[in-house]
């Protein structure tokens, strides 16, 4: 920016310069003046009019004035150009280098939507420090993600097969269909099922009958903001101190975790029984069992054993769960 400023200030300059030797030189009107300063400064020429005689000063100063004005109108169009082609070019490399890191994601999260819930989702996962993907159709808005913020995004429309494939939909975790209307979420929960049958869907609706249809294309989950929001207050009214101690886990920073781990076959916790893993001096409490089956231990025994494909609700500090969800992997 400092380089355009200095190449747009001797523009303005030089042509001042010209029209004020002009003025000094010939005395024409300042307009005439200014005319034949930018002229001769780009080298288009002087003699415009049959009967322009020009005095001896006068043809001095406009030898100096046409051999320096070549040099500066030059250089000035050279920065120009250069600059454009830098930023141009500067642009191609961070897009080739974000595809190439979107392209080497495996198990993250796509947002589909950048509005004021997409926002609060992507920071969301920035804080938990998963992977994720942004698509938005928005350039600007993508451009001011990438600038302040540095996260992998993608400019397009999410309702569109490829750039749902440019995001890693086939290898993606879970996705969140957040755009402005039902509709365009109800196409990309479609979409989205169908590229990945095992990837867990979340969408936005904006009335109940919008529900329905974006379970029936193929969502897991279905959030309606205004019911969501109701319920929140419901539960706060009715158990206050409770909702608070859950907000702690929300809260950015926070040491306290509350994730859904599902255990693979690899995992050092398959097949032992939940008193034999130490997971509590580990500061790490599941709360919950899920199995592969359906079924459901709240609270779970200590004599439950743990199989692979089961999911468990753990509870305790941010550092210790996280470790956790990288040894159930």
């Amino acid at each position: 920016m400092r380089q355009i400023a200095v190449v747009i200030g001797v523009l303005v300059l030089f042509p001042v310069i010209g029209t004020c030797g002009f003025r000094l030189c010939e005395g024409w009107p300042w307009l005439d003046c200014a005319y034949y300063a930018v002229i001769v400064m780009t080298t288009v020429g002087l003699a415009t009019r049959p009967d322009l005689v020009l005095a001896d000063a006068t043809k001095l100063f406009v030898i100096f004035y046409l051999m320096a004005g070549i040099g500066v109108f030059s250089y000035c169009v050279g920065v120009l150009g250069q600059l454009i082609l830098s930023l141009q070019f500067r642009g191609l490399m961070e897009r080739r280098r974000m595809d190439r890191e979107i392209d080497r994601l495996r198990d993250h999260y796509i947002v589909c939507g950048y509005g004021r819930m997409g926002q609060t989702i992507a920071q969301h996962l920035h804080s938990r420090k998963r992977p994720f993907v942004i698509v938005d159709n928005s350039a600007e808005r993508m451009q001011s993600v990438s600038r302040e913020r540095g996260w992998l995004h993608i400019v397009g429309d999410a309702t569109d097969d490829e750039v749902l494939c440019r995001a890693g939909i086939v290898f993606a975790k879970s996705l969140a269909a957040v755009l402005p209307t039902d509709a365009d979420n109800v196409y990309v929960v479609l979409s989205a099922r169908l590229l990945n049958a095992k990837l867990q869907i979340i969408a936005r609706a904006g009335d109940e009958k919008a529900v329905e249809k974006m379970e029936r294309a193929g969502a897991n989950r279905v959030v309606s903001p205004y019911s969501s929001g109701a319920t929140k207050m419901a539960r706060f009214m009715l158990n206050p101190s409770v909702e608070d101690f859950l907000e702690v886990t929300d809260q950015h920073g926070s040491q306290l975790e509350l994730a859904d781990i599902q255990v693979s076959e690899n995992s050092p916790l398959a097949g032992k029984r939940l008193m034999d893993t130490a997971l509590g001096e580990r500061g790490v409490m599941i709360i919950g069992i899920r199995r592969a089956d359906g079924e459901r231990l709240m609270p779970p025994p200590a004599s439950a054993v743990i199989h692979a494909g089961d999911s468990l609700f753990a509870f305790g500090s941010a550092e210790a769960v996280n470790a956790m969800i990288a040894e159930s992997v």
